[in-house]
């Protein structure tokens, strides 16, 4: 079977990296790697954190394989029941379960289901070439893996629509101006800044960590009030473990005592 994603441990970190020439589109075998890597982020107790990235220095993904489909390959009514892994499409955009961080390193045009792989993530790093858009409705589909959700909710509403609607594709500069993404850096310096940011992350304490993403998905569309209320009473495993873990404790005790912390992730 050939490997489409690669997937190479550093300490804490997990660096995935699609690699499926030309164009880094994303197949249905494509996606069943996608998902098995980002179930061995979840599911190890020694990963604390992933960067996904892709081969080269052109195309981060130009989304969904779309020959697949035309060759019947893959359906297109109802084709999130083609997934053959959990995680939705690539397998991250429906995956709830993952409160792990994932640092997108974006370092080259993210197209359709590859801009929905990208804001899947939690942080967004984009080399200075980048570029992201939607091109779907000339194709007479729309982009319905993540981008029609979230984009609207990360961008201003018209600036959204323009990309919906329009396809126009939007530089790295622009899409940070706009929060699309977190930074923007030369494409030789991406994964080294990817890198850096991922080890600080993975110097934090692993609950901890992991609570931010869980209490955040609960409360989405709360109120203030709301939130208060959920995260008091609502169905919040790490969140409980975290006030009560040996690392909440070792990590006031090193703040007193003025020394760094040592995390054992309970």
């Amino acid at each position: 079977m050939k490997q489409e994603v690669g997937v190479v441990r550093r300490g804490h970190v997990l660096e995935i990296t699609l690699d499926r020439p030309k164009v880094n589109a994303i197949g249905q075998e494509t996606n069943r790697q996608l998902g098995a890597a980002f179930d061995t982020l979840r599911d190890d107790p020694e990963l604390r954190v992933a960067i996904l990235t892709a081969a080269g220095d052109r195309i981060f993904s130009a989304g969904w394989d779309l020959k697949e489909v035309e060759r019947g390959d893959a359906k297109l009514d109802e084709w999130w029941e083609d997934e053959q892994a959990p995680g939705g499409f690539a397998g991250i955009t429906e995956r709830w379960d993952l409160n792990k961080p994932v640092i997108a390193a974006v370092n080259g045009l993210a197209i359709g289901g590859g801009l929905e792989l990208a804001i899947a993530c939690d942080l967004i790093i984009a080399a200075e070439h980048a570029e992201f858009a939607l091109p779907e409705l000339p194709l007479g589909i729309v982009p319905d893996a993540g981008a029609i959700q979230r984009v609207p909710r990360r961008i201003p509403y018209n600036v959204a629509m323009e990309m919906l609607l329009l396809g126009r594709r939007m530089p790295a500069t622009e899409a940070a101006h706009h929060g699309l993404v977190n930074l923007v850096v030369p494409g030789s310096e991406l994964i080294d800044k990817a890198r850096e940011w991922a080890d600080q992350l993975a110097e934090s304490a692993p609950l901890a960590l992991q609570t931010v993403k869980e209490v955040l998905r609960a409360i989405e569309g709360n109120t203030i009030e709301q939130s208060f209320q959920t995260m008091r009473t609502g169905d919040l495993p790490v969140y409980r473990q975290m006030l009560r873990s040996e690392d909440a404790e070792e990590g006031i005790r090193a703040f007193v005592e003025r020394r760094n912390p040592v995390f054992k992730g309970r």
